[in-house]
């Protein structure tokens, strides 16, 4: 691993505001709203304020955002695969999961309702999983790899990411589903930058993490009945 000040700077500013995001989901009440906008400030605004300290890595920024043709069929076929594999664990393991405390905790917490979780699945699988994988897999992989080393980028973003979602899912699941589940995102994660680590930019992995959000959001219609 290189450090140095830019690395460290670099490592601190993702795990804080991983770390700020994952408990501001889990253990504080707000509206899905203002949930959002304070991940956009720490998945977003954190990271551009890097790059504005380190105005040299505008062109490792650019990158991350100029698409290859070649890498869509593949993403989209791996994308769809992972929708089956999502939904086929929701039918075995149903009836493991209490889903209707999952609905409660949802409308109690975050104000996620039958009314409105149309758009907020929308948004979930568009807007919040690039936001997500730029945080994830632009700024904590492919930056932090040019800065830090391949082999701990690889896994302190794919570690930090499974820990991300401690706090949103928190009291869902038994210890034992929870740490398939946390294990299945550390995998996830492990791919994902594989993916993007192939094609230079955060495309790939962000039509997966979509497809992935489709079948949650599948989870979720029938959650509240509405499919």
């Amino acid at each position: 691993m290189k450090i140095s000040k830019k690395s460290i700077f670099l490592i601190l500013s993702i795990t804080l505001s991983a770390i700020g995001m994952s408990v501001i989901d889990g253990f504080i009440q707000l509206p899905y709203l203002y949930k959002s906008i304070l991940k956009v400030i720490l998945f977003l605004v954190v990271p551009m304020g890097y790059f504005l300290r380190y105005n040299e890595e505008y062109t490792h920024l650019k990158k991350l955002f100029i698409p290859r043709k070649s890498d869509i069929k593949l993403a989209i076929i791996l994308g769809a695969s992972v929708y089956a594999v999502i939904l086929l664990a929701y039918i075995v393991l149903r009836n493991f999961i209490d889903l209707s405390s999952i609905r409660e905790s949802l409308t109690s917490s975050i104000g996620v309702n039958v009314d409105n979780f149309l758009y907020v699945a929308i948004y979930i699988a568009l807007i919040n999983s690039l936001l997500e994988e730029f945080f994830f897999r632009g700024f904590a992989f492919l930056i932090l790899k040019e800065n830090a080393g391949r082999l701990f980028a690889y896994v302190f973003s794919a570690l930090l990411f499974a820990l991300y979602h401690v706090g949103m899912t928190s009291g869902w699941f038994s210890w034992s589903i929870y740490l398939v589940a946390m294990s299945g995102l550390f995998a996830g994660g492990c791919i994902f930058n594989y993916l993007n680590e192939k094609s230079e930019n955060i495309y790939p992995s962000w039509l997966v993490h979509m497809f992935a959000n489709f079948a949650i959001n599948t989870v979720g219609f029938i959650l509240f009945g509405l499919i």
